[in-house]
């Protein structure tokens, strides 16, 4: 009985260990320095209507802890989330400590769904390869809305 037991206590801290490992909570993920850009952002009319400079997340680490370590943003600052792929893709406000808009773009930069999303945990689903984090109020302000487009400096994907 005693073998069970201490077996079943190793197979649990094993299991708990790799959860860990693969997983660690936002506190223990080093996501190095983030590079910078400016995305700019065009009305369907072709008119410029904002220039952003943003931090790239372009790796799972970036994008799994985002803004969750910023106290706050200025207007015309960011984050450029960066993924292989257009896909479906879930964004949730965790640990975040301001409301934001969250823009998301095809892989031509074509803005195909923006949530105004407030502080509360909920999270946000959008088509896209890209996707655009700033503060609330952003989107309407500059006049940017679905079918607009944004500006992917090339090296981006590099």
């Amino acid at each position: 009985m005693r073998q069970r037991l201490a077996l079943g206590v190793v197979v649990v801290l094993v299991a708990v260990g790799a959860c860990f490992f693969f997983n660690p909570p936002l506190m223990f993920v080093d996501t190095g320095e983030y590079d910078r850009t400016n995305v700019t952002a065009y009305g369907e009319n072709g008119d410029q209507l904002a220039t952003v400079d943003v931090r790239i997340a372009d790796d799972r680490d970036k994008r799994r802890v985002g803004l969750s370590r910023t106290d706050s943003l200025e207007f015309g600052e960011g984050m450029l989330f960066v993924h292989g792929s257009e896909d479906t893709h879930t964004y949730v406000m965790r640990n975040m400590s301001f409301a934001l808009d969250i823009i998301f773009a095809d892989s031509d930069g074509r803005i195909t769904t923006i949530h105004h999303a407030p502080v509360d945990g909920d999270s946000y689903d959008g088509w896209g390869k890209y996707i655009l984090e700033v503060p609330r109020g952003w989107a309407n302000e500059t006049g940017v809305t679905t079918g607009a487009r944004i500006e992917i400096p090339p090296d981006v994907d590099d």
